[in-house]
């Protein structure tokens, strides 16, 4: 198994250029089974979860390519309706393969999903959904087994801005026949780059990126050509480690609107940044302020960013309360983060940071993706070599992330 060992105290200084989003191309991977034709993705970041669902679909029938950041997708027939189970165990986001299927082949099955253990995340507004359009959804054996012999639109209210559950109910709705209205749907910019894609290929969707979105289905899709956004979750993270660590650092390739509750953040905690276009410059010498944060559903504070910021806090002046409200169980990083000297007491779904003067380095473990984002925070502003172990877990959605943070002076290297 692989390691990361960080050299903590020294700040960071240069540019890193942020990838094509995880969480924008993982459900746009899964709408390339909806046409025959050709898909080709550009700035399509070499992950491990990429690779995953590149293996969902190619288990299903589509033929898939990787060159440098292009990824080629052609499903040109579907071979096989059923997903295999070791693959969607590894990764929940594989669950928005059920829509696409379901609209293209009138059937599937699919298992439950897995991913990160960061708390339940119910699979019933999917359900919910798709049986709205007319599917019909029974167990069996351990497999969700839906049927429809024509989906139709229909008007669906989400309990909950499910992220997936949107996108699983656009993809089936787009060859759906009539008008799907999609009430209290997620607002994520992945959401919109997956409506602007499905437009690509043919889609009438509207009002992608707002709380009510409107489909309409259309016979068939064609091929398309797309460019993936940049990942926000990447950029806030590479922005959080500069502030934290200190130093000049410009983060490239950036949708600023999409981190307005993040540098709001980070500005309300006294450290200084700047718009520079199409990225986000990171300036800090001196001390910063602790700063409550509450995590939200989009355009609130990202909860995937939660962890980072939790580490950023533990050496602020002051305290400050961290709020979760997203999942009930994504504060796995904490008592590591405690093995490392930080002062923090979680009570229910809050944790109260006390900023101390000094961490420690420690050997520690990452439980999940954005707490090993936040063990790395932690590790460039410790004294001493920090191992941290758990690396698959930051493979899945940070590519490079040991190169990028060496290419702007960060002490990190990989170790098997």
């Amino acid at each position: 198994m692989s390691k990361f060992v960080v050299i903590g105290g020294k700040p960071l200084q240069g540019t890193v250029t942020v990838s094509g989003a995880k969480n924008a191309v993982l459900p746009i991977i899964a709408a390339s089974l909806l046409t025959a034709e050709p898909v080709v993705l550009e700035d399509a970041p070499d992950l491990l979860d990429v690779s995953v669902m590149s293996q969902v679909v190619e288990a299903v029938g589509a033929h898939v390519v990787r060159d440098g950041t292009t990824l080629r997708l052609q499903a040109g027939q579907i071979l096989n309706i059923e997903t295999p189970h070791e693959l969607v165990s590894k990764m929940r986001a594989s669950f928005v393969t059920m829509g696409p299927l379901l609209a293209r082949e009138g059937h599937v099955r699919i298992s439950h999903p897995g991913g990160c253990a960061i708390g339940s995340r119910p699979i019933n507004w999917h359900l919910k959904g798709l049986e709205a359009l007319g599917a019909e959804i029974r167990m069996d054996h351990g497999y969700l087994d839906a049927r429809a012999e024509t989906l139709r639109g229909a008007r669906i209210y989400l309990d909950f801005p499910s992220v997936g559950a949107t996108e699983n109910i656009m993809m089936a709705a787009v060859l759906a026949r009539g008008v799907t209205i999609l009430e209290n749907a997620a607002q994520e910019p992945e959401i919109v780059d997956l409506a602007n894609f499905l437009n690509e290929m043919g889609a009438r969707v509207r009002g992608a990126g707002t709380s009510i979105v409107h489909i309409e289905g259309v016979k068939e899709l064609h091929g398309a050509e797309h460019l993936v956004i940049p990942d926000r979750i990447e950029a806030g993270t590479y922005l959080l480690m500069a502030a934290a660590a200190g130093g000049d650092v410009l983060v490239e390739n950036v949708i600023i609107d999409h981190l307005k509750p993040v540098l709001a953040k980070i500005e309300e905690a006294g450290i200084h940044f700047e718009d520079e276009g199409d990225g986000v410059r990171i300036i800090r010498e001196g001390p910063y302020k602790a700063v409550d944060v509450k995590t939200q559903v989009h355009p609130g504070f990202p909860t995937d960013l939660q962890a980072p910021f939790m580490a950023l806090l533990a050496k602020a002046q002051g305290s400050a309360m961290v709020t979760e409200t997203v999942f009930e169980n994504r504060f796995m990083h904490v008592d590591e983060l405690k093995r490392m000297g930080a002062d923090i007491k979680i009570d229910g779904r809050s944790a109260l940071v006390q900023g101390v003067s000094r961490l420690a380095a420690a050997p520690v473990a990452a439980a999940d993706l954005r707490a090993g984002a936040a063990l790395i925070l932690a590790a460039l502003t410790a004294e001493g070599t920090t191992e941290i172990s758990g690396v698959e877990h930051i493979d899945r959605g940070y590519e490079r992330i040991e190169e990028k943070l060496a290419g702007i002076g960060g002490p990190i290297c990989r170790e098997d």
